[in-house]
């Protein structure tokens, strides 16, 4: 079997697009396991993982630690809020001490830019970046352009537009990586105060008009404003920001084609989609949901047999 060309999970930017490959083939394999009856494997029984969140997390904390529990893999659950971080200790003071009890695997969602790299470099276990900041969320990216593939047949040649707060959104910049390297076609939308600057480097374009965005696309990843990060106001109000970038059915059903609505949540309903878009038959969320546990599955499976080695 070919393995990744990495032994942690960092960002999108280290992998090569064989690696994207790897991970879509042995998630479709799990998405098999995890629609039968009985949805557990014993491939990782001798594997112990540690959930690291310094940062509040429901989705992409539950879904890893049920990626996890279906892989057999021991598991334990750490949260920063009721830690010894709060009297002080250092995060690889932290780390190594959970280590010593022969910890293989941590998955690491932590505010500061770089947290997993920095980890990488110091601890002696596999890591799993679950969200650094407003840097990378390599799984989400990963997930996303698996609901692409899964919806459409392939990446390559789509065209997708990410609409939101893109200056803030680790999904963002993880999604540009994923889709560049797979050859779609990428757009950003969203408040001119919300876009970086340099965000054209990348390779995508900047779209200020929605209705233009949509009627150009095949996919539009919905994106929240992130007014945890926000410590200016980026835009005059809420509900202006909805009525130039919040997607309704009324704005869906005037476009002269159907396109697939994506968002990694928590939604914010009718700030960025309304209900009825959220819950309509070409949005994709729950799909999301179900395919991350299968790459997450992917990706802990083809790191752990790189620790098995």
């Amino acid at each position: 079997m070919s393995e990744l060309s990495v032994n942690h999970l960092l960002g999108i930017k280290y992998l090569t697009e064989q690696d994207i490959n790897l991970i879509f083939e042995t998630a479709d394999h799990f998405k098999e396991v995890i629609n039968r009856p009985i949805k557990k494997v014993p491939s990782l029984r001798d594997i112990t993982i540690a959930n690291l969140f310094f940062e509040n997390s429901t989705r992409t904390r539950l879904s890893f630690e049920l990626a996890e529990k279906r892989l057999s893999a021991d598991v334990i659950n750490f949260s920063a809020a009721s830690s010894s971080v709060k009297k002080g200790e250092t995060l690889i003071d932290t780390v190594n001490n959970i280590l010593s009890m022969k910890v293989d695997m941590v998955v690491m969602r932590h505010p500061n830019p770089g947290a997993g790299v920095f980890l990488s470099k110091h601890v002696n276990a596999s890591i799993v970046n679950a969200g650094d900041g407003a840097h990378e969320h390599p799984t989400q990216a990963l997930l996303d352009s698996y609901s692409i593939r899964e919806k459409l047949g392939e990446v390559k040649g789509k065209k997708v537009v990410i609409v939101g707060d893109i200056l803030h959104s680790r999904v963002a910049l993880s999604n540009i990586f994923a889709l560049k390297l797979q050859g779609a076609e990428v757009k950003v939308c969203g408040p001119k105060t919300l876009i970086p600057k340099y965000i054209e480097r990348l390779g995508v374009t900047v779209e200020t008009d929605l209705t233009k965005a949509l009627q150009w696309c095949d996919v539009a990843n919905m994106l929240r404003v992130q007014n945890e990060r926000m410590e200016i106001s980026y835009f005059p109000s809420t509900r202006e920001y909805t009525q130039q970038f919040g997607v309704n059915k009324r704005l869906l059903d005037s476009l002269d084609k159907e396109i697939v609505i994506m968002h990694p949540g928590p939604i914010n309903r009718g700030v960025e989609i309304t209900s009825d878009v959220a819950d309509s038959k070409q949005a994709i969320i729950l799909d999301q949901v179900q395919n991350g546990v299968a790459v997450r599955m992917a990706v802990i499976y083809l790191l752990a047999s790189k620790i098995k080695q």
